[in-house]
């Protein structure tokens, strides 16, 4: 590994094939999981037809049909893993919930042995199946590793029927052995703690102070106060040895109560905050603002902040396997972390290229690896999965990608944005993705789309050369003028050509927001290129 390294394709494959046993210091994964479903969508036998029409409603997870094989394998391993697994094939049916936990299994095998002994790892997930999870983290890491159960409270009042609002996830934590890292983590402290606990105030300086007992539980010796020998109370001892004692005099640490019993003058500017604890109430993701991507299961910056800062330094090396919209790459970036990113979708590539980009512009350093880089490589996409590669091809060109419903793309794939003049209307580029054979009937479904959407320019993609009609039929369409001058209203561009550099012939967006919402900029505090891994 010689960047940072975001990959494209499915994460057992790519753990499996790429990362080094004992190489990555911290990984932070939050697997997909549709806790919204219905329980008898969850705990429901599934044959062979019910389960591929629930995959479908139930798209956050993974169906029994495709878990069976891997299963049939996980119940004749010997050791904790197997045992596991067989428990729970007796206790649940054998449908999406069990069809779940078998596919984290050999992920989070995967994911013990990439982890360095020092190493630590935390798996977010929500009470559906955190139980579950934390008996399946216990055979694969080991009982003795487990260290917390985090419970975030993600959100404020939820509204549930018939039960308690479900306004919590679960982070498990757990370690690869007792020599992980850890630094402690803290928080502000409340301004009615504050004036409760720190209501002294120092005559000299005027700083706010807390008097802490000097004595501990245990007979001891008596020492010298202002050259008065003092007992300490029966059963205690002095904390402090006199040498400390005649030091905190002189640099009037000490505070004298009405009665004469001495404290240690705790202050309050000297205090780290209040230590973070397995409970945590503030964080909040925000349901707008900058940092905001109008991705679905996006996680707060705060919330990865704080887990990467306990358990990593700068230069360690940070891993998400299901890393969807990049918030813990974005993090592990401005935390001079090195990372390793792994999504299965183009949609989640395609946000996190663009939300370096955003908040980092060239700092950030980092190789893409899976992704298409020939036209063979494009087909070979086209041919597995179409809409991943209108995904991807839609990402070529910067456009905003159409709704993935089927059947209700209207003929578009994508859309691009600009303004004739800086803050003026919004125009369109509607971009029609295709495959497979092209012909004139394209270049003509896509002008009728033109005419139906009102937009100014239409762009065909394809995997093919266009043949002449093609082109003649394009060209009939006219141009399209701006202040920038005139740009044909039907291009039509090879995936070829676009590997090579061509863009669409369109204004510029004169700042008209052409993809997702754009990530807020890094500081340049925060924002330090990551070195190499």
């Amino acid at each position: 590994m010689s960047d940072n390294l975001l990959y494209y394709g499915d994460n057992l494959d790519i753990l499996r094939h790429y990362v080094k046993d004992e190489s990555v210091d911290l990984i932070y994964l939050d697997p997909p999981f549709n806790s919204n479903a219905t329980y008898n969508v969850l705990f429901s036998e599934q044959d062979g037809t019910k389960a591929a029409a629930q995959l479908q409603a139930f798209k956050d997870t993974w169906s029994w049909v495709e878990a069976v094989a891997t299963y049939q394998d996980l119940v004749l391993q010997v050791g904790p893993v197997g045992d596991a697994m067989r428990a729970f094939g007796q206790l649940l049916p054998k449908g999406g919930l069990l069809a779940y936990l078998v596919m984290m299994a050999p992920r989070l095998a995967e994911l013990r042995r990439v982890l360095k002994p020092t190493g630590s790892i935390y798996l977010h997930c929500d009470p559906t199946a955190s139980h579950y999870l934390k008996v399946l983290m216990d055979a694969v890491f080991g009982p003795g590793s487990f260290l917390n159960e985090i419970i975030w409270q993600r959100t404020g009042a939820h509204n549930d029927p018939k039960r308690f609002g479900r306004v919590t996830d679960t982070i498990l934590f757990f370690a690869k052995s007792s020599q992980y890292a850890f630094n402690p983590q803290y928080s502000e402290y409340d301004p009615e703690y504050i004036e409760e606990r720190y209501h002294y105030v120092d005559e000299l300086t005027g700083r706010r102070f807390w008097p802490n007992t000097m004595t501990a539980a245990g007979p001891g010796p008596a020492r010298t106060f202002r050259g008065v020998e003092m007992e300490p109370p029966a059963g205690t001892h002095w904390r402090y040895s006199q040498d400390e004692i005649d030091r905190l005099e002189r640099e009037g640490r000490i505070y004298y109560s009405a009665s004469g019993k001495p404290y240690v003058k705790s202050f309050l500017d000297e205090r780290m905050g209040r230590p973070a604890q397995n409970l945590w109430t503030d964080i909040v993701m925000s349901k707008s603002g900058k940092e905001r991507l109008g991705y679905p299961t996006q996680k707060p910056e705060a919330l990865l902040e704080r887990i990467i800062k306990a358990s990593s330094n700068e230069g360690d090396i940070t891993l998400d396997p299901f890393c969807g919209c990049g918030t813990a790459v974005v993090v592990a970036q401005k935390l001079n972390r090195r990372w390793i990113g792994i999504d299965i979708t183009q949609a989640a590539i395609r946000i996190i290229k663009q939300r370096l980009k955003d908040t980092f512009g060239q700092e950030a350093i980092y190789k893409v690896i899976g992704e298409p880089t020939t036209v063979q490589d494009a087909q070979r996409l086209a041919e597995e999965d179409p809409y991943q590669f209108q995904w991807w091809a839609t990402g070529l060109v910067d456009a905003r990608p159409a709704e993935r419903k089927k059947g209700a793309d209207k003929g578009i794939d994508g859309r691009l944005y600009f303004a004739d003049d800086p803050g003026g209307q919004a125009k369109q580029v509607i971009l029609s993705v295709k495959a497979g054979h092209t012909g004139v009937s394209h270049v003509r479904d896509l002008r009728g789309v033109l005419d139906r959407e009102k937009a100014e320019i239409g762009a065909l993609i394809t995997m093919h050369e266009p043949s002449g009609p093609m082109r003649i039929e394009a060209a009939s369409a006219g141009f399209y003028e701006s202040p920038w001058g005139k740009h044909p209203r039907l291009q039509i561009l090879t995936i070829g050509e676009l590997l090579q550099g061509r863009k669409i012939d369109y204004p510029p967006a004169q700042g008209v927001n052409v993809t997702f919402e754009r990530a807020p900029k890094a500081s340049k505090k925060k924002a330090g290129q990551s070195s190499l891994i």
